[in-house]
């Protein structure tokens, strides 16, 4: 597994002093971005190729958030091809071996000319070493978003909610998701299900539902027409 260490910083914390979800996820992403650009297949040799990986599906789970401060260890490996398919899964553990986070992810590589899956190259197949999959509880890459969930108010996108592909960033739907969720919501599983790019100026009109326990939130965040962006599942409880 593919690993780097960290510090828990003060900008990665929530107001009660530990890492943020969206801080996880950042950790997760950029885990796999550095693994990418230390075996020579980073953001250059994509673009190179004119392909990209894009996220399909998250699904982290949470044993304990880290505290600010704390001294953090992040992993990832890929475990599986299939086709223009690409499957990775991430463990954040403490410096003594605690497992704090982990996750699977699903991607697809797209050739940006064609706008069409790719195949990975000889060479991606070569440099990403496959390891045994995680052991974890596996959820279905499709969210399905409940009935008789309530409007909100829409909102442009800017430009801080892009990446290098301008457009909207993966990380960045969670945020929008979280703003609709109550603030004291601890979030034990996250899944997500992008959909569809958002690009800047575009309008994306939220929906949330929330199950008869209260410790489920389902988030689509919509286009004007009412398909989706993306779908955000959050499982856990009021703090």
């Amino acid at each position: 597994m593919y690993t780097f260490d960290s510090r828990v910083r003060y900008s990665e914390v929530g107001v009660d002093g530990n890492m943020t979800i969206e801080s996880l996820l950042d950790y997760f992403q950029d885990c796999s971005t550095f693994h990418s650009e230390d075996i020579g297949l980073g953001v250059d040799y994509l673009n190179e190729l004119k392909i990209v990986w894009m996220l399909s599906s998250w699904q982290i789970c949470v044993n304990r958030y880290p505290h600010l401060c704390e001294r953090i260890v992040i992993g990832t490996a890929p475990y599986e091809f299939r086709g223009f398919i690409g499957c990775r899964n991430f463990e954040m553990k403490t410096a003594d071996g605690e497992v704090l986070a982990y996750a699977n992810s699903i991607w697809s590589l797209m050739d940006l000319v064609k706008m069409a899956p790719a195949r990975p190259s000889e060479k991606m197949l070569a440099g990403y070493a496959l390891e045994e999959k995680y052991p974890m509880e596996y959820a279905p890459r499709k969210i399905a978003m409940p009935e008789g969930g309530r409007k909100l108010t829409p909102f442009g996108v800017k430009q801080h909610h892009l990446d290098t592909n301008k457009h909207v960033n993966n990380g960045q739907y969670v945020r929008m998701a979280m703003d609709c969720i109550p603030e004291d919501f601890r979030i034990e599983q996250l899944r997500v299900e992008y959909k569809s790019q958002a690009k800047l100026d575009d309008v994306i009109c939220p929906v949330v539902a929330q199950s008869e326990d209260g410790c489920l939130y389902t988030v689509s965040l919509n286009k004007e027409d009412g398909k989706p962006y993306s779908i955000v599942e959050m499982k856990g409880g009021v703090l």
